[in-house]
């Protein structure tokens, strides 16, 4: 089988900024949505965005952390949503779609990690698969007619996280034992699978989905870990200072996530996992690799069934038939 999962040499790298993948380009006109857009990577994202003319709508946990992240920067309004909570959810995609406006870009940022114990949301789900995948795959579902009407790109942020671990379709929710960062990992995988099969459904409508790696960067999502455990990793030192030389800043974190979100480069192409300001290669299932896409995170099949799994726990899906 063919496939499009290779590089195709962007011109961007690793080092690239937000700033300098936009530089040039006018989005004056168009509406993003960021969840978690008020933090980290998030909100280098953000003011990416809207330095370059976008609106921007951040969702957020905790709003008025929010509202007081971005004041100052131009065209971004702050709505409240928790993605562990459908009800939430729910309540923020009708607020949205109330107002009657498209979506142009949509980029599923927020998430969590490595939580030191089982933690549960929602009617028994396990947290990071709750609210990295599930609460996204919800949101963008009960978005579908804004999206649609926008032909939007839809990004979901993954991580090379997903490496650790594929779907574990016989015990989704560890019952049989945690481990936080193979927990981690199949959250990661589903934010991948999610996006091949969105670009799979929506296509037709115009609408593209992507998925990606930011990178490594010391941002908020390290708060569940310990300090000893981040210096034994090799990513800090004693003294709190970034030790690995391949992690990013925080403005270098958000470039992939804009450049899906906006190359022109990437017209007519959907479905991918991206890295370092481009498309990344697949690697083999097994092994220890430092960059691109295991098959089995962009498996159609698995796709299909992580959908079909999300609809009947989630009670959503904007594509039923």
């Amino acid at each position: 089988m063919t496939t499009a999962q290779h590089k195709i040499g962007s011109g961007f790298g690793a080092r690239s900024t937000a700033e300098e993948v936009l530089r040039g380009v006018d989005l004056s006109g168009k509406l993003a949505i960021v969840t978690g857009g008020y933090s980290g990577l998030g909100l280098e994202t953000t003011r990416a965005l809207a330095r370059a003319g976008a609106r921007v709508v951040v969702p957020a946990r905790r709003k008025g952390a929010a509202e007081q992240a971005v004041a100052g920067i131009d065209g971004v309004e702050v709505d409240e949503l928790d993605l562990a909570d459908l009800a939430s959810v729910r309540g923020f995609a009708e607020r949205f779609l109330a107002s009657g406006r498209g979506i142009d870009m949509f980029i599923g940022n927020a998430g969590i990690m490595a939580l030191p114990e089982r933690t549960l949301a929602g009617p028994g789900w396990e947290a990071q698969f709750a609210t990295n995948h599930l609460g996204h795959y919800t949101l963008v579902n009960l978005l579908w007619p804004a999206i649609e009407a926008g032909g939007a790109r839809v990004i979901s942020v993954s991580s090379g996280g997903h490496r650790r671990s594929p779907i574990r379709w016989d015990d989704l929710h560890f019952t049989g034992g945690y481990d936080k960062w193979q927990a981690y990992g199949q959250a990661k995988t589903a934010n991948v699978l999610f996006a091949v099969r969105l670009d799979e459904l929506g296509r037709d409508a115009g609408v593209r989905a992507f998925a990606l790696h930011p990178g490594g960067i010391m941002t908020p999502l390290q708060r569940h870990m310990p300090k000893a455990e981040m210096v034994a990793m090799g990513w800090i030192d004693e003294d709190g200072n970034v030790a690995n030389p391949s992690f990013k800043t925080p403005e270098q974190g958000a470039a992939t996530q804009v450049w899906a979100a906006t190359s022109p480069r990437l017209a007519g192409l959907g479905g991918l996992y991206c890295e370092d300001c481009d498309i990344a290669e697949q690697v083999p299932d097994q092994g220890d690799f430092t960059s691109g896409v295991r098959g089995y995170a962009i498996d159609r099949e698995q796709a299909s069934r992580l959908w079909t799994l999300s609809a009947e726990l989630t009670g959503v899906d904007a594509f039923a038939r």
